[in-house]
């Protein structure tokens, strides 16, 4: 006998008393959640919703599919130099089928419970398969990082190694000539379906970055966003890009087009004032993640590109991806 919806949460999304964990005053099984940021923070509150076939592929395992859920959510909180509180799931299935629903809820609350972040409510309805996440954070009271804090003369930051997410779609699309190695595509199938949301990263920016954004439409898209709300303009480095070592092998042009217009990376785009250089490095060393400096801000708006400092700008033909326009 199929399961009926509440069936379903209470087997697949009702934590047992003592596991998993407790931030909520009122969790999961009421009709509403009850939360409460500690004193002197302020919430952080995003949302995402993945449908299959847009964004994402009906071949990945549910298990990181439902990491990924729950990771593209926890990137946003990341942005804004959020610690993770609770998420609401949103859950539309075309059918009930239980192999898929254990999979997909050990990976969801495996990454949940990597992050403090309590499931506290939700929804589950019939149709076709799609996925929205609510999380929410908290924030000391004025020290969220936005879009718009970005200043002239500031260095120009991304984490990790954007452009293997893209690596893996094109690998899937049959594009690449030739193909990928079989460790290569592993690695980069790995980037796109179980990204690490870089949130120990945005809590300790806090004071160092002037403005902060996470590459999910691309690298050049998404600084576009921060370069829109700030105010002001880029120059770009392409030499000081970080190579992925599993797009070492590919073509400049390939390369370039991952990294600048990839998406789905993950990883964050910040600014920083040049003082705080050493301490972003610190920063990055303590965290084990690679943190690398591509650019500089500037007044004049737009962005340029160049292969290096003092060179001739180069052509610029990346645009960032777009829902509507795909």
């Amino acid at each position: 006998m199929s399961l009926g919806e509440f069936d379903l949460i209470a087997r697949y999304f009702q934590r047992p008393a003592g596991q998993g964990p407790r931030r909520a005053v009122v969790g999961n099984g009421d009709d509403c959640a009850v939360l409460a940021p500690a004193p002197g923070m302020q919430l952080a509150v995003s949302t995402d919703t993945m449908v299959e076939g847009r964004h994402f592929l009906s071949t990945v395992p549910p298990e990181r599919l439902g990491h990924k859920a729950l990771a593209v959510n926890l990137s946003d909180l990341a942005a804004a130099g959020a610690q993770p509180l609770g998420f609401l799931l949103a859950l539309t299935l075309p059918r009930v089928d239980e192999a898929w629903l254990a999979g997909f809820a050990r990976g969801l609350l495996a990454l949940a419970d990597e992050h403090d972040c309590e499931l506290v409510g939700g929804d589950t309805t019939a149709g076709p398969l799609a996925i929205g996440v609510t999380v929410l954070g908290e924030v000391p009271s004025g020290r969220a990082l936005l879009r718009s804090g970005a200043a002239v003369g500031d260095d120009i930051w991304v984490s990790g190694h954007p452009g293997e997410a893209r690596l893996a779609l094109e690998a899937f699309r049959g594009t690449l000539v030739p193909g990928l190695s079989a460790a290569d595509f592993e690695t980069a199938r790995l980037a796109l379906e179980r990204p690490d949301p870089r949130v120990a990263l945005g809590v300790g920016l806090r004071g160092l970055a002037s403005a902060a954004i996470d590459v999910s439409d691309g690298l050049l898209g998404d600084l576009g966003h921060i370069l829109a709300h700030s105010g002001v303009g880029a120059d770009l480095f392409l030499s000081t890009l970080p190579i992925a070592p599993c797009l070492a092998a590919r073509s400049r042009t390939e390369q370039l087009d991952c990294i600048l217009a990839g998406g789905d990376d993950y990883e964050l785009l910040f600014t920083a004032s040049a003082a705080h250089r050493e301490a972003v490095v610190q920063l990055g060393a303590q965290l084990g993640l690679p943190l690398s400096r591509i650019g500089r801000v500037r007044g004049q708006p737009g962005r340029s590109l160049f292969e290096s400092e003092g060179m001739a700008p180069l052509a610029d033909r990346w645009a960032s991806f777009d829902h509507f326009k795909a």
